[in-house]
């Protein structure tokens, strides 16, 4: 088993721990990793990334969080930011840190009930998530922000799975303008372990031609 699979565990054990214990009941579970567990996204991702959805006193909450993971892991960080609240977590029994966070600001936002779950785990985990549109809205925002591979990865297998581009031309316009600046290096160093070699290889050889047709599209009409 190699690190990124052991990762995965990890990752569903302090979700059932966070569930266990309630702390997922004001959030909802959004991102790359909520993608890869809640609907089968082919490449890995190391992070919690979590919205509130319900008003709470975020420093006492912040402080429960803390004592509750501090009982069970080695606390490397935690804090509270301007934006988020902060987590970084290690275990013994795992490799890697675990990087949690949670979006202070309330946003309004289209959520389901899903069930997280991994291949190479025993748990499973019924929370909140991130309806695929509001995802694809999310990621949209993302990949226009900090113009990284994984994000546009994520669009395309979000537009594969049916979930329509929605975005304005200017948005599109933006999309367009960063894809085509990606190199061979940029996407070979981005998946090189993160999605599996017949995958690697495909992207290689094809890029995103798949999404940059349907933004071309998009700008098109």
């Amino acid at each position: 088993m190699d690190i990124l699979e052991r990762h995965e565990i990890f990752e569903m054990e302090v979700l059932e721990r966070l569930n266990s214990e309630r702390f997922l009941d004001p959030l909802v579970f959004g991102g790359g990793t909520m993608l890869r567990l809640c609907y089968g996204l082919d490449r890995y991702s190391a992070d919690l990334d979590f919205w509130f959805v319900k008003k709470m006193r975020e420093t006492a909450y912040f402080n429960k969080l803390r004592r509750s993971l501090g009982g069970e892991y080695e606390i490397t960080d935690a804090r509270i930011k301007f934006y988020t609240l902060l987590f970084e977590i290690r275990s013994k029994g795992y490799p890697r840190r675990l990087k949690i966070e949670i979006r202070r600001k309330m946003k309004e936002c289209d959520f389901q009930e899903r069930i997280a779950f991994s291949e190479f785990s025993a748990k499973q985990v019924a929370l909140k998530v991130h309806t695929p549109g509001q995802t694809m809205k999310n990621k949209i925002e993302a990949a226009i922000d900090r113009g990284e591979v994984r994000d546009f990865y994520d669009i395309e297998f979000l537009l594969r799975k049916g979930t329509p581009l929605s975005a304005s031309r200017d948005k599109l316009a933006r999309l367009k303008e960063t894809i085509d600046k990606f190199t061979d290096n940029d996407i070979r160093v981005t998946l090189g372990s993160l999605v599996e070699p017949g995958k690697r290889s495909y992207y290689l050889k094809n890029r995103f031609q798949f999404l940059s047709e349907r933004i071309s599209s998009g700008l098109s009409h």
